[in-house]
């Protein structure tokens, strides 16, 4: 099944802005010819494969917290 739901992704992002970015940086990967990370038909978008990669845990994030001098 390609439906990827909401649930199941924000079980892994904390917050839906933080997934579009995860997801868009993830799927210009995958056009740039990374391998996907799961297994998907090849009739399967890139936006698809990054959000089911996300869901089952398979690509992960970190954020960046400026250090005050």
């Amino acid at each position: 099944m390609l439906r990827v739901e909401m649930e199941d992704l924000l079980k892994r992002v904390d917050s839906r802005y933080k997934l579009v970015i995860v997801a868009s940086t993830r799927t210009l990967e995958l056009n740039d010819g990374k391998a996907k990370l799961v297994d998907m038909p090849p009739t399967a978008k890139l936006a698809t494969i990054a959000l089911r990669e996300i869901a089952e845990g398979k690509i992960t994030y970190k954020v960046n917290v400026p250090q005050e001098e």
